[in-house]
Order: C-alpha cells, then structure tokens, then sequence
C-alpha cells in the first residue's frame, strides 16, 4: 500500500507553493488534480507521474467526491507516493477532511501539506489586511454553499484562538454562555508543525485546566481549536496517555 499526500497548491501562482510542496510533487508517482489547479503548476508536475484530473470546480464535478475517494484509494494500491492537489489549503473547504477519514478507514497513510487559502493569498495580492488590531480582532472563513449547492447561515463553526491559552477561562465562559455544549471538543497545539509540536486533547468544560497544564509544561505558542472536528487531531500515544484530560 503506498501512501497519499493532500497536498495545497495555494491560490494559483506556482511560486506560492512552500518548500514542502514542492518537495513531495517532484517525488510523486501519481497526482490527482482538481480544475482549480494552474496549468503553470501542472507544469511542475514530474513527466513520469501518472496524472489524474478530478474536473472539481464549483457547479461542474466531473468525478463525484466517492469517486475520487475510492480513485485515491486505487492510485495507493497502484503507486508508492499518491498526492492529491488541491487548491488552496486541503483542510479549509477543500474537502481534505473526506479524503483523510476515507483513506485511514482504509489503512492507507496519509501525510497533509498545508497551503496558503484563498482568503489570504487574494487579500494579499489586493493589499487586504485580514486582521488589523484597530478593524476587528475575528476572522470568519464561511462557504458560499452547502453540499446541496445552496447558501446556508453558519451551523457548528470551528473555532480557532490565537495567544488564547492565558485567556481559556474566559474563552470557554464565553463560549459556554453562547450556548455551546460542556462536551464540544477541544484541542490544544504547542509549536505546530516542529519537530516539538504537541497536542492535547479533551473537552470544553476541561479547556482551563487543560490550557494550565500546557502553560506550566510549554512556553511555545498555542493555538486553541474548538468544535467537532478537533475530535479529529492526531495525538502521538505517549502524549496521549501522560495528558488526556477528557
């Protein structure tokens, strides 16, 4: 079985590709593409891979989302390294989140590349600031449609606090008095993406306590997610069973 990469191709221009994006292409025996991809990035794309176009683009699938699923799942059958590119960032409306839970049920590996949104490769090339300490201290990534193509109001959002760790008393009041339930999940993430990342796991009602034990084992930075998908996180095993606090 090989493994899959989701990796984000950013919002169009090839030199927004990280470092780590281009890496795992140039490695790639297959690459499963999606409409949104530039054709000067396609150009990146090793001659000797294999080369799938999805067709996904808003209103015209040419494969249905349990097609490329179960075409995913053939191409690691197939080839050693399987990366699924994305635009944008796989995990912010790219459907990644699918692709992931689908291929693990599956036993297939599965390793996420990040890459910049739209929202903020486009705000940067407009000059937009997407927080600004003296406009707003928020920032609402909300899809334009549901999986039914209609538009519909925020249901469970996922939220995500900055420099919030100090501040979960507060933060999880707040949220409690908003109507959240005690066992909305939570998951705590010190020093993302280097080798010393760690992450902690639990519920609403236990975010204090969890923040204080970060804070008195860490003093990277932190970021706090909140809502059903931070049930998802990857914990490693020994992490898992010194800090479960749920």
């Amino acid at each position: 079985m090989g493994e899959v990469w989701l990796v984000g191709a950013g919002p169009g221009d090839p030199e927004l590709l990280t470092l780590k994006a281009m890496r795992v292409i140039s490695e790639a025996d297959a690459v499963l593409y999606d409409s949104l991809i530039s054709d000067d990035i396609l150009a990146l794309l090793p001659a000797r891979c294999t080369r799938i176009h999805t067709g996904k683009r808003c209103g015209a699938h040419s494969m249905t989302q349990i097609d490329i699923n179960k075409a995913l799942l053939s191409a690691a059958r197939k080839h050693k390294k399987v990366v699924r590119l994305k635009g944008g960032d796989p995990f912010i409306f790219g459907r990644g989140g699918e692709e992931l839970e689908y291929l693990e049920k599956h036993g297939v590996q599965v390793q996420i590349v990040p890459g910049i949104t739209a929202a903020g490769g486009c705000a940067a090339a407009a000059g937009i600031p997407l927080t600004h300490r003296d406009y707003g201290n928020a920032l609402v990534l909300h899809s334009g449609h549901t999986r039914f193509n209609e538009f519909s109001p925020s249901q469970n959002p996922t939220r995500v606090f900055y420099m919030g760790l100090r501040q979960a008393g507060p933060i999880t009041a707040h949220l409690l008095q908003e109507g959240l339930r005690e066992d909305t999940p939570v998951a705590l993430i010190i020093n993302g993406t280097l080798s010393t990342q760690q992450v902690f796991k639990g519920v609403l009602m236990d975010l204090p306590h969890i923040a204080e034990r970060v804070l008195g084992d860490s003093d990277g930075p932190g970021l706090i997610f909140v809502g059903e998908v931070a049930a998802m996180a990857r914990v490693q095993q020994q992490e898992a069973n010194a800090q479960a606090v749920a």
